[in-house]
């Protein structure tokens, strides 16, 4: 009688992959989850703002100035949040505010990641006189105040939404330049760039296509913060008069607009208010689940 061998079988542990490992950290942060939502929510009403809103941004009723919310005695049930001081429909002109708010974040964060990660890249391999003269440069951008320096910037560029973005790019990319600078400095001495090196890349294909990969998760992060940052300042520029220009229905400068009639007709500057609340704070509820998804050091065994 003989004995037969049965195969041991083993079951192999599935190892997920990037994504479904990014969505597994991510999702453990519930406001992170809500975050996302409420933003993906925004920006879809953003692309259909045509279809959504239920008048054009500038479409006036001269008979309903200042017509409080429909759920207010007296009110027009047309206009869901009332109307502003020459009749313009709120809830429209929010709608429509949201795309610009959300150009103006991604212009910004674009202009200002693309430009720090350059400039840090370029710094971190380098290293020497074009280190320090790229750091100091960056230490006197941080030395003022981001709002004052970005309305400087305006001031000489000229009042206008192009000239504020650009400004407040500039004000934020050196948060991009020190991020890129230390990653690029913690990894340019690691044995996979060393073997790149000795097998015949150049400086640039070594900082684009061998280091820089390593470096995004932070900058990841940080751009997604930043672009909540871009929309206040920009909200506040166009609040003081130095961003987008009336009749732009900008969130901003709907508050600029408004505010002479704080007292008489509190919903005029309190749903711009809510809606840039609504947005940064949703921004920054998914910048948080970004970092804990993607930070090696956060993840939990």
């Amino acid at each position: 009688m003989t004995d037969t061998a049965r195969p041991a079988t083993r079951t192999a542990a599935v190892r997920p992959g990037p994504l479904a490992e990014f969505w597994r950290y991510f999702s453990e942060n519930r406001g992170a989850v809500i975050g996302l939502v409420v933003f993906v929510f925004l920006v879809a009403i953003a692309l259909a703002a045509p279809l959504v809103a239920p008048f054009g941004p500038g479409e006036q009723f001269r008979d309903k100035l200042l017509s409080p919310p429909a759920w207010v005695a007296g009110a027009d049930p047309r206009f869901l949040l009332g109307t502003d001081p020459i009749g313009r429909d709120i809830l429209s002109r929010l709608i429509y505010g949201a795309r610009f708010s959300l150009f103006i974040g991604v212009v910004v964060v674009t202009l200002s990641l693309v430009g720090g990660i350059v400039l840090g890249l370029v710094a971190g391999y380098f290293r020497g006189w074009v280190d320090t003269l790229v750091m100091r440069v960056m230490d006197v951008v941080l030395a003022f105040p981001s709002l004052l320096l970005a309305l400087v910037l305006v001031a000489i560029l000229g009042p206008g939404l192009l000239n504020a973005m650009i400004a407040i790019a500039i004000v934020l990319q050196p948060h991009y330049v020190r991020l890129t600078r230390a990653a690029v400095m913690a990894e340019r001495g690691r044995d996979y760039v060393t073997a790149a090196r000795v097998a015949g890349a150049g400086p640039i294909r070594l900082m684009f296509v061998t280091i820089l990969p390593n470096c995004m998760a932070p900058l990841i992060v940080q751009a997604a913060l930043s672009f909540s940052n871009a929309i206040l300042d920009a909200a506040a520029l166009g609040f003081l008069g130095m961003g987008a220009q009336p009749p732009t229905p900008e969130w901003g400068t709907m508050l600029a607009e408004a505010r002479e009639f704080i007292l008489r007709a509190w919903w005029v500057v309190t749903f711009p208010g809510l809606a840039i609340l609504i947005t940064v704070l949703a921004i920054n509820l998914m910048g948080d689940g970004l970092r804990d998804a993607l930070d090696p050091k956060l993840k939990r065994s």
